[in-house]
């Protein structure tokens, strides 16, 4: 009997380490945490001002940026697109938010992890007017020396909110 009872008790206390080791491995690196904020603030600071030179600067040389048009290979690709976009669009209020558990390391070094999180932000053109974006997106970052890079970055739109209709439409009464 008491066998059995010293026997409980610890597989008690194993499933309660393990379930705290287990909440522990979500729990991203404090450093790297900041690290990837800073990335990120400068990221949505480049995005809000329009500055393509400034965004693409953020990228590693070989970086990926996937978006609905397909993908841009590398950080001159991907300053082209940005300039590009930029001559149409003008982008304000831009707002990157990593969720609560990245960043996630890769490997052992601490060099590279993986991010995900949303976006949100104004943008504005003559042929569209003023729309609000939101949307969600997932990076690998890097370190190059000692400045974290992103090394892809893929980005998805959130579905635009179905047309209201127009207070003016009757439905047909056939």
């Amino acid at each position: 009997m008491k066998i059995r009872l010293v026997v409980a008790l610890i597989g008690l206390a194993i499933s309660f380490a393990l379930t705290a080791f287990a909440q522990q491995t979500n729990t991203p690196d404090p450093q790297q945490r900041q690290e990837l904020l800073a990335l990120i603030k400068k990221f949505d600071e480049a995005i809000s001002n329009n500055d393509a030179s400034a965004l693409a600067a953020l990228f590693t040389k070989d970086a990926v940026f996937l978006v609905d048009e397909g993908p841009f290979y590398g950080r001159e690709n991907i300053m082209k697109h940005f300039a590009d976009l930029f001559g149409k669009l003008h982008f304000s209020n831009w707002l990157t938010t990593a969720d609560e558990y990245s960043p996630h390391s890769i490997g052992t070094s601490g060099d590279e992890m993986w991010e995900t999180g949303t976006y949100s932000g104004t943008i504005q053109g003559d042929k569209i007017g003023t729309l609000q974006l939101k949307g969600f997106y997932s990076a690998i970052t890097v370190h190059e020396g000692n400045i974290l890079k992103k090394r892809m970055l893929t980005s998805l739109s959130a579905a635009a909110p179905a047309a209201t209709p127009s207070p003016t439409t009757t439905p047909s009464n056939q």
